[in-house]
């Protein structure tokens, strides 16, 4: 007997409601743990397709709440009219509601497939639409289930063999396993019929949960910050320059003139200084004045230059576009080395479909550049003065990798800079765009995931916060305010040896995607006659 629609549409939004709060700015990860059993509760005896559409209900209303910052960002920085931003809003998050429409269906189904043991493989079902979602209309992998425990790291450590899928998965089957036993305790939710304890699935959660713990705190132990043999000092500038007059040609000396001041303050200590994506309000390339000036504040600091710049480019037809890229500048004015974005924001930094279908954007929203991708990963290298631990003259070439602003939430783009051999990671954004809004704080959590993944420090350069620092085991070091003005350096531990994760990337997600494909040949090759007495119509 089914719960009344009601109720199941209560249940559906209590867990929309919780969802968010798992995130910053709520900060409350703990009830991720516990955020998906009104759903489950909700799901119990119910037909698929009801299934699917109170799945949908819960994700349009958990990431409304989670992404509200759209809005803020296409109406104070994308000029589109407030009624126009909340249905973009709708828009997306009716997209992204799918995932848990699909899963929330999965459920029913596996329940309806293997009674009692298919419930099991539940997990794997959200995991497997996590990786989906990670890559099917180029990405959006934003707030994955697992990043609300980026503070709980006796628990994520797991995730420098499973990436961030597998702490979504424990918190899936923790869920799973505490609404089963609400509805064996509580067998008004079963419509007064008696179900069999759900040992199996609360024995095998137990063992999970306290085997990720142990292997978290092992690795802990193991990864004292002062263990490292060497590490390099890395200055991160954060010059909190308005979005409304970044690329005001009159605010362009100003605008130097507080990154040469901040930069300066740093002292010469460090080894290496970093500004944020596009901190150059200007090409860098083609205005010598102004590579001058960097060139002299590297030779003052002692220290190269990371800087964020556009480097304009043509087409055979001569058609220019941009590419978003990191400089490299050496004291003595040489080009050390550049990496160009490859994972391209749309809406952003180009409009898909912008010559047939969505031909209108290119008039509504402003800011959206012609942007093309760069080749893939580079790694980057500099020599620095002395590495702490050795001796002067044992310095040698450090290599490291950039991330620039939205190429960070993916997992496996950044560990190709680890397979690839940096020793440590930068991210360089403008979450300006953002203004006040949870996303910024949202960003910053993403990176604690990907230092765990690869076990390598993290240095985060944004225009108007949050900057700071992570060590290789998601500490966070030192972290910004939004919206003020600092320069901050830290002693960034080196990193020689790779995870398993480095080295096989989305193993565990594609083996959960595997399961799924094989459910999937089991439940359409299944053959099996309705019992005497029994109907194999579908509730409606």
């Amino acid at each position: 007997m089914d719960l009344p629609r009601s109720r199941q549409i209560l249940f559906a939004c209590a867990s929309g409601v919780l969802l968010p709060l798992c995130f910053p700015n709520f900060e409350f990860g703990l009830l991720a743990w516990a955020a998906l059993i009104p759903l489950h509760l909700a799901l119990d005896q119910c037909s698929r397709r009801r299934a699917f559409w109170i799945g949908w209900l819960t994700g349009l209303i958990g990431f409304t709440g989670i992404m509200e910052w759209v809005v803020t960002a296409m109406t104070t920085y994308g000029k589109v009219p407030l009624p126009v931003s909340y249905a973009i809003l709708l828009l997306l998050t009716a997209y992204l509601g799918l995932y848990v429409g699909f899963y929330s269906l999965a459920v029913v189904w596996l329940r309806e497939l293997i009674p009692r043991y298919g419930i099991f493989f539940a997990p794997c079902i959200w995991v497997t639409l996590e990786l989906v979602r990670t890559y099917a209309l180029s990405g959006l992998p934003w707030c994955l289930l697992g990043y609300s425990q980026y503070q709980n790291l006796d628990l994520i450590q797991i995730a420098d063999h499973t990436g961030v899928y597998g702490v979504s998965f424990l918190i899936v089957l923790v869920n799973l396993a505490i609404a089963e036993l609400i509805l064996w305790l509580m067998p008004f939710f079963r419509g007064f019929h008696p179900v069999k304890l759900p040992w199996e699935l609360l024995t095998t959660t137990a063992v999970l949960m306290v085997l990720s713990w142990l292997y978290s705190s092992s690795v802990l132990m193991e990864g004292n910050p002062a263990q490292s043999k060497f590490s390099v000092t890395v200055g991160v500038v954060q010059p909190n320059i308005d979005q409304a007059v970044k690329w005001d040609a009159e605010y362009r000396d100003e605008t130097m003139q507080r990154f040469e001041r901040l930069t300066a303050k740093l002292g010469i200590g460090t080894d290496l200084v970093v500004w944020p994506e596009a901190a150059t309000p200007f090409v860098l390339e083609r205005e010598q004045d102004y590579q001058l000036k960097l060139i002299e504040w590297a030779a003052r600091a002692q220290a190269p230059i990371l800087t964020g710049s556009p480097a304009l480019r043509f087409y055979p037809d001569r058609r220019p576009y941009l590419l978003n890229s990191a400089y490299l500048l050496g004291t003595d004015g040489t080009l050390l080395g550049r990496y160009d974005k490859h994972h391209l924001v749309p809406f952003g930094e180009y409009i898909p479909l912008k010559s047939s279908l969505l031909f209108f954007l290119d008039k509504l929203v402003e800011g959206i550049g012609d942007f093309e991708a760069g080749p893939g990963p580079t790694i980057l290298s500099f020599t620095p003065k002395s590495l702490r631990g050795g001796s002067p003259a044992g310095s040698r070439p450090v290599k490291f990798g950039v991330a620039i602003c939205y190429e960070v939430i993916f997992p496996d783009l950044v560990r190709r800079f680890a397979d690839n051999g940096a020793e440590f990671l930068v991210t360089i954004t403008n979450d300006g765009w953002f203004g006040p809004s949870s996303a910024p704080a949202q960003h910053f959590s993403m990176v604690v995931f990907r230092s765990v993944e690869n076990h390598l420090a993290f240095a985060r350069s944004a225009n108007t916060g949050i900057s700071g620092f992570i060590d290789p085991y998601g500490r966070i070091l030192d972290a910004t305010p939004l919206f003020t003005e600092h320069a901050l350096k830290a002693a960034i531990p080196l990193r020689n040896s790779r995870t398993f994760y480095s080295y096989y990337g989305d193993v565990f997600a594609y083996g959960c995607a595997i399961i799924c494909a094989f459910l999937c040949l089991y439940g359409y090759f299944r053959t099996e006659e309705p019992a005497p007495g029994t109907t194999a119509i579908e509730p409606a």
